[in-house]
């Protein structure tokens, strides 16, 4: 897990030095782009599927709550540990077929639409919080809250999740952003510095100066 984190780390710490030497104030889409919201593309209704255990949908899907919509279908969820098997039940049921595990903890199943499902399967302290205090997207699917979004995708430091990061915390208010680094100096310290740095950036895009010293910092 150690190593894991480490590597995390050194790839959000490469990212942000390359964006630094780029970034510009008010650069990339329109504003009023940047803050629509929308559901274009329908997904799969787990609520029809998932009934006697809470989840929430990650990954892409669930950024459309707090970003731009961008094309994808595949659902993620994340679950507590102690909810699998009831989970797998209804999935069963429902004709889902199972594909195979992830490379973390969880599976990846085929459902009878065709659309591919990631469980993610947790047992962190803040997993059982972020399954119970959703928020919902039009469908009503429960999305994952903003804070612990981020803090998935720090963890993960994938390219698009800190893009997604980036752009998301751009457009998140102060009181959002208060809770995001409640979350994170709790959850992941290691990443402080660099959820501040990604504040910075995401506000860069908007065209904000989210604070002097961060932005003559870039110089």
């Amino acid at each position: 897990m150690v190593l894991i984190q480490d590597l995390a780390a050194k790839k959000r710490k490469l990212f942000l030095s390359l964006v630094k030497k780029r970034v510009q104030p008010g650069t990339g889409s329109s504003s009023a782009f940047l803050h629509q919201r929308t559901w274009t593309y329908s997904v799969t209704n787990l609520n029809l599927i998932i009934k006697p255990a809470p989840f929430v949908v990650v990954g892409g899907v669930a950024t459309r709550l707090y970003m731009p919509e961008r094309m994808t279908l595949d659902l993620g969820i994340l679950i507590n540990a102690e909810d699998a098997a009831l989970i797998y039940q209804d999935l069963e049921k429902s004709q889902a077929k199972k594909v195979g595990n992830l490379s973390i903890p969880g599976s990846q199943w085929q459902l009878a639409d065709n659309s591919s499902l990631d469980v993610l399967e947790g047992e962190d302290e803040w997993v059982k919080a972020a399954v119970l205090n959703p928020n919902y997207a039009p469908d009503g699917l429960p999305i994952i809250d903003l804070s612990y979004l981020v803090l998935m995708k720090l963890a993960a430091s994938r390219t698009q999740d800190l893009a997604d990061v980036s752009r998301m915390l751009g457009l998140a208010d102060k009181t959002t952003l208060t809770k995001i680094k409640q979350t994170i100096k709790i959850y992941l310290p290691t990443a402080n510095e660099d959820l501040e740095s990604l504040i910075m950036l995401g506000k860069l895009e908007m065209g904000n100066q989210y604070n002097q010293f961060y932005v003559f910092s870039l110089t």
